[in-house]
């Protein structure tokens, strides 16, 4: 598997405009936008709404750095994605 990628480079406001973005979307168009899959483990909540986690997270830093990932360069589970956010002070539960 590749390195891990800089999460780093990616920030609370980045993340945020990921979740914005979902919301204008919607999910169905996010997903193939993006390239992600629904949640299954996790979810993000976030003003009172829930999200794929790794989705987010993986869009947030394509927003960020100009990178897409595919859903296999990451982990998205409690030591992938839900770590980064949890890391980043966003709110998330096991489904």
């Amino acid at each position: 598997m590749a390195q891990s990628p800089a999460w780093d480079r990616v920030s609370k406001g980045d993340v945020e405009r990921a979740l914005r973005e979902y919301d204008r979307l919607g999910p169905d168009t996010f997903f193939a936008t993006h390239g992600f899959a629904p949640t299954t483990t996790y979810q993000l909540v976030w003003d009172e709404r829930r999200y794929p986690p790794k989705a987010i997270l993986g869009t947030a830093y394509e927003l960020a750095t100009g990178e897409k990932l595919a859903s296999g360069d990451f982990e998205g589970g409690r030591s992938g994605a839900v770590k980064v956010l949890e890391r980043m002070g966003f709110t998330i539960e096991h489904t």
